[in-house]
């Protein structure tokens, strides 16, 4: 297939041409079950919410206008998917993800790799621990990057209890992070 812009690819869908949607979910799955990942903390479940996300995005489809980007409206949708997760199972706070270490960069010692991933095993852990409408916040927000603004849209809140649930979750991450650093 050749280039094609993502609009290009997304209308093609959007009239049923498999290829194209073939493409924006290759475009999409790593961010997608990345975003699951993070929000459920286990891969075999992150897994099949990516995929039902994906089933929802399909379907969905006729209904996208170009509104907002196509990566904002496809976090949504797979936001809610993790939300029908908790609800459906109940498992707030219950299990435990290992490191996933981004293979973009070569640690320069098996020290300092060890070093890094339990690092990140912590934060990944404490993440956890926050309330599932703070953790959303930070998911969106530093893990999608999307402004406060985007975030409101996508939850139906305010920009202000936007922010004032990402500073709460912060104040709250660094305070266990003081604990367990001693």
């Amino acid at each position: 297939m050749f280039f094609q812009s993502e609009k290009g690819l997304i209308k093609k869908a959007q009239q049923g041409d498999k290829r194209a949607w073939l493409s924006l979910v290759k475009q999409y799955e790593k961010p997608i079950y990345h975003t699951c990942l993070r929000m459920v903390s286990n891969p075999d479940d992150a897994l099949e919410i990516m995929q039902e996300s994906f089933m929802s995005i399909y379907r969905s489809l006729d209904k996208y206008r170009f509104e907002s980007s196509f990566k904002t409206w496809a976090i949504a949708i797979t936001n809610r998917r993790c939300v029908e997760f908790y609800r459906a199972k109940k498992v707030l706070d219950e299990e435990k993800q290992e490191m996933l270490i981004a293979e973009t960069q070569e640690p320069e010692s098996a020290d300092f790799m060890v070093f890094m991933a339990q690092q990140n095993k912590q934060v990944l852990q404490l993440l956890n621990g926050l309330p599932w409408v703070q953790k959303e916040v930070v998911e969106l927000k530093f893990f999608q990057q999307f402004t406060f603004e985007q975030i409101a849209e996508q939850l139906g809140v305010s920009t202000n209890t936007v922010k004032s649930r990402l500073y709460s979750a912060l104040s709250k991450l660094r305070q266990d992070l003081e604990v367990l650093n001693g």
